[in-house]
């Protein structure tokens, strides 16, 4: 498939603000990953401090729990272990996207919300997939809302638009019959951040709440919301990959060598995580990778992402492209895609780095 196939306007206008977003993803608290055994450099990106592949960027500051595996591979050393001297950084959904594009960011994290702006032009791929459900939309506590029929007419807050809760929403809403294209039947509004979404709800300001976990489980547990859906369980969600990897088109086909031991180092994670999931939630509390601070909560909800443990990998990526190409299918019938064939679409945005 030839990507000027899914071009539409829209990415002239993305490519125009590379230059000015690319950089935000360079601004802020960063960190540098630990010194590996100085090795000869072998690529044009490496540097004197012996890695062989030299610094990247990735997204790593987003507090979401169920980014274990960019934590584990950083604090770990598999990074390094790979050839790479990592800067984590803080990026927002469009950062990410214009990062991708450019190249300056090689992989993300992100469920299908970037399929979309694939079809508008974006250069990414879904190169792995990382783990299940961690996204719930709750009702603060008093709420009337009930049911996912309840939602008509109301408004739902989000951290932001276009991010994976976001996505989510608008499928599941569509799943059900149910419009947020132009906020036609339930407007969803963006609060920068999990904590002030809880706050929004309880003050009145919106009917319901999508949030990553740590975010939607502490407002159930410790805030008395009332969970309407769980990315984890939903039929039509429950058993597939939440989030792929994504890495950089730029990457796939400049350095493939690159990509697959940068995927090879979030195999480590996984499998790592699977393994070692008390050990890896002390990692993330301890170095406050995310904001719960209940340990034995937080080990709960790792277990349940089913990140992929060493037998899942022996055929490289499993299922992730059948998930690719159902979601594609459920984007096109939700309006979200504009592509009819959902096969070669699928097709088109999934790469096996290991093939």
């Amino acid at each position: 498939m030839k990507k000027s196939r899914f071009l539409t306007g829209a990415v002239a206008l993305i490519i125009a603000l590379s230059a000015v977003l690319t950089s935000c993803g360079k601004t802020g608290d960063t960190t540098t990953s630990p010194t590996p055994t100085p090795t000869a450099p072998t690529s044009d990106n490496a540097n004197d401090t012996g890695y062989k592949y030299g610094k990247i960027q990735i997204n790593g500051k987003s507090g979401a729990l169920c980014g274990a595996p960019v934590y584990i591979a950083f604090e770990k050393g598999f990074f390094a272990e790979a050839g790479f001297d990592v800067e984590l950084i803080s990026a927002d959904t469009e950062t990410r996207k214009i990062g991708l594009n450019t190249g300056d960011i090689p992989v993300v994290n992100g469920d299908f919300q970037y399929f979309p702006s694939i079809e508008n032009g974006i250069g990414a791929k879904v190169v792995d997939g990382l783990h299940v459900g961690c996204i719930k939309i709750l009702v603060p506590p008093g709420s009337p809302i009930k049911s996912v029929q309840d939602l008509k007419g109301k408004t739902i807050a989000v951290d932001e638009i276009g991010g994976t809760p976001d996505q989510v929403t608008r499928l599941w809403l569509a799943n059900n019959g149910i419009t947020a294209l132009n906020n036609a039947e339930v407007t969803i509004v963006a609060f920068g951040s999990g904590d002030a979404e809880v706050l929004a709800a309880q003050n009145g300001e919106v009917d319901a709440i999508a949030l990553w976990d740590p975010y939607g489980t502490l407002a159930e547990k410790n805030d008395g919301f009332t969970v309407l859906f769980d990315l984890a369980t939903e039929p039509g969600f429950a058993g597939r990959y939440c989030c792929f990897l994504y890495a950089s088109e730029k990457w796939v086909n400049e350095k493939p060598e690159q990509v697959q031991a940068l995927v090879s180092a979030f195999n480590k994670a996984q499998e790592w995580i699977a393994a070692n999931p008390e050990e890896a939630v002390n990692i993330i509390i301890d170095s406050k990778y995310s904001s719960i601070t209940d340990k034995a909560l937080a080990t709960e909800l790792v277990k349940s992402y089913q990140f992929p443990a060493s037998h899942d990998h022996a055929h490289p990526l499993g299922n992730v492209k059948d998930d690719v190409l159902y979601f594609t299918q459920a984007l096109i019938d939700a309006g979200l895609l504009q592509t009819t064939n959902a096969q070669e679409f699928a097709d088109y945005v999934y790469y096996n780095p290991f093939a």
